[in-house]
Formats: C-alpha cells, structure tokens, sequence
C-alpha cells in the first residue's frame, strides 16, 4: 500500500483527505487520476518520458510514434511491450519498449533534442509553424459535417468519459465519424496523451483517419492541431479555447478548428467550409 493510500487500480486513487467547508471540517475519501511518467525506448535508447494516467500504453506509443512523425506506415512498428523488469516497485510498468524496422526513419537525435522532456511542457522546445508544414502538408480533405451533428460530441464525449465521472481529473479524446457516431474514446491526465492514444487506436486497427472528427475536452494547444495535422485528421473541435499557435497551424494546414463547442453555440476559428447548416 502506497503512503496515505485506501487503494489503487491502474487510473485512479482513493486517498484519503482533510474536506473542509464554512460548516466544519472532516476526513474523508477521494478519487483522484493516477498520473506516473512513462520512458519511451527505441532500441534501448531513452527517446522521451511522457506524464500519463496508466492504461491504454501501448495505445499511448504508437499515437505517440505516428504524431511526432518516428514512423511512416504501420509496419515499421514491429513491437511495443513494457519492460519486464524495473530496478523499484515503483517503476514497474513505467518503461515501454519499442522495436522498429530497418526502414523507419528514426532520427534520435532530433527525438532527443525535442521530446526528452514531459511531455505537459505543450509546444516548449516544438518547431515552428513553418517545420510542421515541411514534415505534413496541409489537408486536403473533402468532408463535410452538420452543424446539428457537431452539436451532439459534447454530451457523446462526455458520456464515456468513466474515469472523470469518479474523479473529475481526466481529460477525453474521442474520434467519430460525419454522422456523430464515437468509434473510440480515451482518458488520460494530459490532453494530448489522449489524442495519441486515440490515434494510436486507430492505427493499430488499420482504421482511415480520413473524414474524422477529432473531439476534445478542454482547451486546443499547438501540439493537439500538430498532432492532428501528423495523423491526417481533418476536423477538430474542443469544447474550450484554443491557443492563438492553434489557430495559425490550423489555419495554415488547412484544418478545421472549432472552440467553445457547447449547444447551442460554437466558434470556428479555421476551416468552416467544411461545417454546414450555418444558416
């Protein structure tokens, strides 16, 4: 048992705590989302160490491998497994190891010079607008999606958000197609975890990223439209704001933005050709 731990399961502890409000104070238990770092090897070389809520980590890795552009195809991706050892309890199940083929184009010099940090550090050490577009070129997707439809990912991301309903820390991704329909949805302590673990996803199924939706809770930084722009996803929408670097790369890629997604209203920051039923 973990220091003033009831419990724990791979995404959420209970722990206890000191409640107080304007009628007293008292003890009592919360649940509140795991968060441990995950170490990222390729080929025994430490390429970047990500904070995460445990589950869904291979998921994690792969999203991880494709947004930051370590692989081209699928089938560089030979295999990805946790460390089988770990020199404290504690890390157990914190290292992940990545084999690749001879093809993928690995530069761990650049990936160490860019990601060997947390992750939740956002666009800090990035490239610039103009390195994204040299890497992936903007979208060219022909998509259209309904403003009817667009209305209803809110209530659908949020009703399979599980972990935040019992501790109110998570942040959601979830993928849907044109007519609204959730074909995955992921949690994780930071939001741009969830958004690989969404690609990551798809991508270990063979599923198109082609004509999908991207939906987030909370706010678009860089790194998300970055993300996006990487896995070829051609419509983004959060129900917070976006960052001003969002809205310049989204609308340099040719990537459709929509903030503050919350019926009956919505702002599109980029791309609104590809919303119809405007009125």
């Amino acid at each position: 048992m973990r220091a003033n731990e009831e419990s724990y399961d791979e995404r959420s502890v209970r722990v206890l705590r000191l409640e107080v409000t304007p009628q007293g104070s008292r003890h009592s238990e919360d649940d509140v989302t795991r968060e441990e770092p995950l170490e990222i090897q390729i080929g025994g070389a430490s390429v970047a160490v990500v904070m995460r809520t445990p589950g869904n980590d291979e998921e994690l890795v792969r999203g991880f491998l494709v947004t930051e552009r370590v692989v081209e195809i699928p089938a560089q991706i030979q295999r990805i497994r946790h460390c089988s050892t770990a020199p404290i309890p504690e890390a157990e199940g914190n290292v992940i190891q990545v084999v690749l083929s001879e093809d993928a184009p690995l530069d761990l010099a650049r990936l160490k010079r860019n990601l060997f940090a947390s992750s939740s550090c956002g666009i800090c050490g990035k490239a610039t607008i103009d390195n994204a577009l040299a890497t992936a070129a903007p979208i060219d997707d022909a998509i259209t999606l309904d403003a009817a439809v667009l209305l209803t990912l809110p209530d659908a991301l949020r009703a399979s958000q599980n972990v935040f309903t019992q501790t109110g820390g998570l942040h959601a991704a979830g993928l849907f197609d044109e007519r609204g329909m959730p074909l995955v949805v992921r949690e994780d302590v930071g939001r741009h975890n969830a958004v690989d673990k969404v690609v990551g996803w798809a991508w270990e199924r063979g599923i198109s990223l082609e004509g999908r939706v991207l939906m987030v809770s909370g706010r678009v930084s860089y790194e998300i439209v970055q993300k996006a722009l990487a896995a070829r996803i051609p419509i983004i929408a959060a129900v917070s704001a976006p960052s001003s670097l969002a809205i310049e790369l989204a609308r340099a890629a040719n990537v459709t933005l929509i903030g503050f997604l919350r019926a009956p209203r919505f702002s599109i920051y980029a791309g609104e050709s590809r919303i119809s039923g405007l009125g």
